[in-house]
């Protein structure tokens, strides 16, 4: 008989919660004892008033509070840790952009030029967003020209264009999802997924090889039927 495929297990909770601290600790060696000392804080201020006001039940309260003062307080650092850990490294917008939770269709690299700059396409309740990665300089013209080809096939869709980045009026990355989320709801659910088809019917522009073409070379032309 065939062996059945092992299957990889997947990590426990427990297990899951000691590598994100790992990466906590890695991106800020102060990032966990601030966890410890929030939940700490919490449960102590709680034991406190219940001293003073005689009501026991606070003391349960605390545990449960505490908890969940200090998940909380994981959970940002952890967010942190990730945008520290992807900062500068190119997809990064793309890789916050697919962690984001709701109806967001996302499309990485929908243009790319031989600077190896990056236009993302996002469709939401908003409309389509168009999310660049490269200096403001060079992504500029490679976001009008993307806007250019979306509105070919959603003429009535908000179209809004946004450039992630350090650079004088880019998003940061840290900064990209908390931007998105405050774009006006101009879109209906059914309405996100039929504009999302048809933009995947059109072609996606591929990066021009970096510098010039050697000698004798020529570009392939489509064959026509």
């Amino acid at each position: 008989m065939a062996k059945k495929p092992e299957v990889p297990e997947t990590p426990g909770r427990v297990k899951q919660l000691r590598m994100i601290a790992k990466i906590i600790k890695q991106a800020d060696p102060k990032g966990m004892p601030i966890v410890y000392a929030s939940a700490f804080g919490t449960l102590v201020l709680c034991v406190v008033i219940g001293l003073v006001t005689g009501w026991w039940p606070l003391y349960v309260i605390g545990v449960m509070l505490a908890l969940t003062v200090g998940l909380v307080v994981f959970g940002q650092l952890a967010q942190k840790a990730q945008y520290s850990m992807l900062h500068g490294q190119p997809g990064a917008a793309a890789a916050i952009l697919q962690g984001m939770r709701g109806n967001w269709e996302v499309t990485p690299a929908v243009a790319v030029n031989r600077d190896q700059d990056i236009v993302h396409r996002v469709v939401g309740y908003p409309g389509i967003i168009l999310v660049s990665e490269g200096p403001g300089s060079r992504v500029q013209k490679m976001l009008v020209a993307e806007k250019k080809r979306v509105q070919r096939v959603a003429l009535d869709v908000p179209v809004y264009d946004i450039q992630s980045g350090d650079g004088e009026g880019q998003i940061p990355i840290g900064k990209l999802q908390r931007h998105l989320m405050k774009l006006p709801r101009n879109l209906k659910k059914p309405a996100v997924y039929e504009i999302n088809n048809r933009l995947k019917a059109l072609p996606q522009t591929l990066p021009m090889p970096k510098g010039p073409l050697p000698r004798g070379a020529k570009m392939p032309r489509p064959k026509m039927r």
